[in-house]
């Protein structure tokens, strides 16, 4: 069986993370699959999907660690060929990646207690993000 519901998402730009972890654990109550997996997948290039304790600190340290690790700069081939201020975006929301696969066991996501399901918006002005929450399995 195979269940599917998309989520939007508003953004306020780089940096914004949003906790998807309820939305997700009551879509995969609502497919009434009890064993299997559901993917999270955003559809766009510039926002990421993944997994992090879902807290203040944590909520502003990765956005920092990504700019310092693919900080924003002119001489990213996408900003020699576009002008939009958004190479660095691209490029961090690849690093992250696009989705996420967890295995739902008794009706429930298999997370930890710590561990969240979050949305990264990597570029550099509000979006409204589509989210794919699809869930497979009996």
């Amino acid at each position: 069986m195979i269940f599917q519901k998309s989520i939007t998402v508003s953004t306020s730009g780089h940096g914004d993370i949003h906790d998807l972890t309820d939305e997700v654990e009551r879509i995969v109550a609502d497919s009434g699959i009890s064993t299997g997996t559901v993917h999270v997948f955003n559809v766009g290039s510039t926002g990421a999907i993944g997994t992090i304790e879902f807290e203040p600190g944590l909520g502003r340290d990765l956005p920092e660690i990504l700019d310092k690790l693919i900080p924003p700069r002119k001489d990213y081939g996408h900003e020699e060929m576009w002008h939009d201020g958004n190479g660095h975006s691209h490029l961090q929301a690849t690093w992250l990646g696009p989705s996420l696969t967890v295995p739902v066991s008794g009706g429930q996501i298999a997370v930890g207690r710590w561990q969240q399901i979050f949305l990264l918006e990597c570029d550099i002005k509000p979006r409204n993000r589509s989210v794919v929450v699809t869930v497979s399995g009996e």
